[in-house]
C-alpha cells in the first residue's frame, strides 16, 4: 500500500509553497541540520586523523579509518534505498541517525585502532543511510518546483562545513582532544530526527520494492569487491595489487549491475545515463581535488593556506553552481545544463595541469579550481534532478541509492586510479599532470554523453 506524501495533498497554502513554509519547515531544517552534521565529520576527520593516529599507536592502519567509512557507506546506501521503498522514509531515518550517533560514540570512546576503525564503518553505514534518504525525501516529500531549491540547499549545508570545519576541529582537538571532535557532533541527528520526524512518518512505502536478499547480497558482494579493488590499487607491489584489484573488480561489477538501472553501463537515456553521468562526474572532480594540494604544495612549494583557499574556492563555487541550476530549471534544457558543467570542470582541471608548470601564476589553481567547482555545482544538481524526476513508482529508494553508488564509486576510481599514476611517475608533477589529463578526458566524455539525459525536455520535464 502507498501512503499519501506531502505533495499530493490539494491546496497548498501560500506558506507552504516555500521550503522554509507551513508543512516543509521543519523537514527542511531536520534534513539540512542532519546533513551539515554529516558534512562537518566528514571534513573534520582528516584533520585529526594524524593525532588520532599518534595516540593509538595504529598508524599501519590509518588508511583503513577512511576506506572502512566508505565500504560500509556503499553497503549502508543499497540497504537503505531497498528499505525506504519497503517501509518508507521514517524508520530508515531513524535507523540511520541512530547508527550515525553510535559511531560517534565508539570512535569518541575508542581505545585502539581497530575500535575507532569498527566506529568509522558504524559511521559510514549511518552515513549511507542518511545520504540515500536525503535524496528520496527531496524527490517524494517536496512538489517538484521545491526541489532544485532543496537540492542547492543542500549542497549549501556543505559550505559552513567546509569552510569552517577542518579549522574548528584543529581548535577542539588541540584544545580539548582529538576524541571531542567526534562526540561533539553526537547532538545533532537526534535533533534532526525530531524536527524532521512527523513529515517523514507521511512519506510511507513506495510499493512492492525488490526481495531485500537479492539487493543485500548483491550490495554485500559489491562492498567485498570494491575493498579488494581499494587495496589492490594502493598495494605496494604490483605483484600484489594487480591480482587483488582484478579480483575485486571482477566481483563488483556483476553486483554493480543488479543494484544500478537496467542500461546504465551504456548511458542509456533517461535515467539510466544521469546515474552513469554522475560517476563519471565524480571520477572526474574528486580525481582531480585530491591532488590539488600536492600540486600546489609540493610541487609549486606553497603553503597549506594558500592549498586551502583553492579547495574552499571550488566549495563555493560547487554551491553558486547548484543555485544557479536551481534559477535556470525551468528555462534551460537540463542536457544543456549539464553539459556547461562537465565542459566548465574540464576546463578547470586543465588549468591544474597548467598550474604545475613553475612559470604559471600561482592565482590560476585557484582561479581553475572554482571554475572546476561551477561546472559540478550545475552537473551535480542537474543528474539528481533527473534521477528524481524520472524514478520509476515504487523505486525512487533504489533510484537514489542508485546514484548515490555511481558518485561513490566514481571518486574511488578517480583518487585510486590517481594514486597509482603519481606513485608511479619520476616526480609528483608529471604524474599529477598525466592523471589530470586523463580525467579532462571524463569530464569531456560526461559532456559528449549530455544529451542523453533526457527527450529533448526542459529542465521541468
Amino acid at each position: 500500500m502507498v501512503t499519501t506524501n506531502l505533495e499530493q495533498r490539494p491546496g497548498p497554502s501560500p506558506a507552504e509553497s516555500q521550503v522554509w513554509g507551513g508543512a516543509y519547515r521543519r523537514l527542511t531544517a531536520g534534513l539540512l541540520l542532519i546533513i551539515t552534521g554529516a558534512a562537518y565529520e566528514a571534513l573534520a576527520v582528516a584533520t585529526i586523523m594524524p593525532a588520532t593516529a599518534a595516540e593509538l599507536g595504529g598508524l599501519a592502519l590509518y588508511g583503513w579509518s577512511f576506506a572502512a567509512f566508505m565500504l560500509a557507506n556503499l553497503f549502508g546506501v543499497v540497504v537503505a534505498g531497498w528499505a525506504i521503498d519497503r517501509y518508507g522514509a521514517a524508520r530508515p531515518f531513524v535507523a540511520g541517525s541512530g547508527l550515525f550517533v553510535v559511531g560517534l560514540l565508539i570512535a569518541g570512546l575508542a581505545p585502539s585502532m581497530e575500535a575507532l576503525i569498527g566506529a568509522r564503518a558504524v559511521q559510514g553505514l549511518g552515513a549511507g543511510f542518511i545520504s540515500s534518504i536525503a535524496f528520496a525525501v527531496i524527490g517524494r516529500g517536496y512538489p517538484e518546483a521545491l526541489r532544485p531549491r532543496m537540492l542547492a540547499l543542500s549542497s549549501s549545508a556543505w559550505v559552513i562545513p567546509g569552510l569552517l570545519g577542518p579549522a574548528l576541529a584543529g581548535l577542539i582537538g588541540d584544545g580539548l582532544g582529538w576524541r571531542w571532535v567526534f562526540l561533539s557532533v553526537v547532538p545533532l541527528p537526534p535533533i534532526a530526527v525530531l524536527c524532521a520526524l512527523p513529515a517523514l512518518r507521511a512519506l510511507g512505502p513506495t510499493g512492492a520494492p525488490a526481495p531485500a536478499g537479492g539487493r543485500i547480497m548483491a550490495a554485500g558482494l559489491l562492498t567485498l569487491g570494491a575493498g579488494a579493488l581499494t587495496a589492490g590499487l594502493g598495494a605496494g607491489t604490483p605483484l600484489v595489487g594487480v591480482p587483488l584489484a582484478a579480483a575485486g573488480a571482477a566481483v563488483a561489477l556483476p553486483a554493480l549491475r543488479r543494484l544500478m538501472p537496467a542500461g546504465t553501463l551504456r548511458a542509456a537515456p533517461g535515467l539510466p545515463a544521469a546515474v552513469a553521468l554522475m560517476g563519471l562526474l565524480n571520477m572526474a572532480f574528486f580525481g582531480v581535488d585530491a591532488f590539488v594540494p600536492l600540486a600546489l604544495s609540493a610541487v609549486r612549494g606553497q603553503s597549506a593556506a594558500f592549498t586551502g583557499l583553492a579547495l574552499t574556492a571550488g566549495t563555493i563555487a560547487w554551491t553558486a553552481g547548484s543555485w544557479l541550476q536551481a534559477a535556470w530549471v525551468r528555462r534551460v534544457r537540463r542536457e544543456l545544463v549539464a553539459g556547461a558543467g562537465m565542459g566548465l570542470l574540464a576546463l578547470g582541471s586543465a588549468g591544474i595541469i597548467a598550474v604545475v608548470f613553475p612559470t604559471a601564476p600561482l592565482l590560476l589553481g585557484l582561479a581553475a579550481w572554482a571554475v572546476a567547482g561551477l561546472g559540478i555545482g550545475l552537473a551535480y544538481s542537474t543528474f539528481s534532478l533527473v534521477v528524481l524526476d524520472e524514478a520509476p513508482p515504487g523505486q525512487q529508494g533504489a533510484s537514489t541509492a542508485a546514484l548515490q553508488l555511481s558518485a561513490m564509486l566514481g571518486t574511488a576510481l578517480g583518487t585510486g586510479i590517481g594514486g597509482v599514476i603519481v606513485a608511479a611517475a619520476p616526480a609528483p608533477g608529471p604524474g599529477i599532470q598525466l592523471h589530470t589529463a586523463a580525467m579532462v578526458g571524463v569530464a569531456l566524455l560526461g559532456a559528449l554523453l549530455a544529451p542523453r539525459l533526457g527527450r529533448g525536455a526542459r529542465g521541468d520535464g
